[in-house]
């Protein structure tokens, strides 16, 4: 069934979910800071694009938000222009943003309070995924809710679930990140490692990537590693980001996180090397300097 619905943030993830929206038949209104690129999307796509948050949500029966971090979130949600000052009661808010679990909560009551439902619903599959509408959604949150909302999510979403209650959705990205950082690192010094031994990393990994140690990660980085090339994804400022949270909610719930501490300071160096938008395989590097 055809909605009413606002996207909220059109980066290299926010776009291409706003675009499947519109092809799956809703009838959609964007906003993002930077004007232009709201006023291209609705020429692209056929919807239209608002000024202000508060507008883009005004009638809206779900609002998608994606944008950057726990403050960027709060900058689209609150204040006279925010999204909650455009909804509706009834209407439901979704947060695709990678943030904190606190945060997720926090606008889920405020949103209560207004009669306003809320499901936190972070992300996985990066800038392909989002393109190819192939995306992991790991959803916090009410199951009515979520029932209610999960068609429309559909429409970028390859795996839509609901994980828990309200903050579940960032934890289980947290989970993702975690998973991530460990997995890049051993594949880096795996890489690294066949590389000082002079062997045939192509006949290498087409062996490893058939056994246990297959991966999405070994797959779709390892060539581009031995090659030195890190353009092609989630970049290391973004991923610092995602560890900082990861690792303030491990000091809140007292997991022991020693593998991805010490990986959030191997991207420190690659930073420190100019690689601040290489993307995450790039852990690499630091290896080779």
């Amino acid at each position: 069934m055809s909605k009413k619905v606002a996207f909220v943030g059109l980066g290299v993830m926010g776009y291409p979910m706003a675009g499947h929206l519109r092809t799956a038949g809703h009838d959609v209104n964007v906003y993002n800071r930077t004007e232009k690129k709201a006023a291209q999307w609705a020429r692209e796509h056929g919807g239209t694009a608002a000024s202000t948050p508060a507008l883009a949500a005004s009638g809206r029966d779900v609002v998608c938000v994606c944008v950057g971090n726990d403050d960027d979130l709060r900058s689209v949600i609150y204040g006279d222009d925010g999204v909650l000052a455009g909804l509706a009661s009834g209407s439901t808010l979704v947060d695709h943003t990678t943030a904190s679990a606190e945060v997720a909560r926090e606008i889920a009551a405020a949103a209560a309070e207004k009669g306003i439902s809320f499901i936190d619903a972070p992300v996985s599959g990066g800038q392909a995924g989002a393109e190819n509408g192939a995306l992991a959604i790991m959803c916090g949150g009410d199951q009515t809710v979520f029932d209610e909302v999960s068609p429309v999510l559909a429409a970028y979403g390859k795996n839509v679930s609901l994980i828990g209650p309200t903050g579940a959705g960032q934890l289980t990205k947290m989970v993702n990140q975690i998973c991530i950082a460990g997995l890049v690192q051993a594949l880096s010094e795996g890489v690294n490692f066949a590389q000082a031994a002079g062997l045939d990393i192509e006949k290498v990994m087409g062996v490893v990537a058939g056994g246990a140690a297959q991966s999405w990660q070994m797959e779709n980085r390892y060539k581009t590693m031995a090659s030195d090339e890190f353009e092609f994804g989630f970049a290391v400022d973004w991923m610092r980001k995602d560890l900082s949270i990861v690792l303030e909610e491990s000091r809140r719930n007292g997991a022991s996180l020693p593998v991805t501490a010490m990986v959030d300071q191997f991207y420190g160096d690659v930073q420190n090397m100019g690689g601040s938008r290489w993307d995450t395989s790039s852990l690499i590097a630091r290896l080779k300097k």
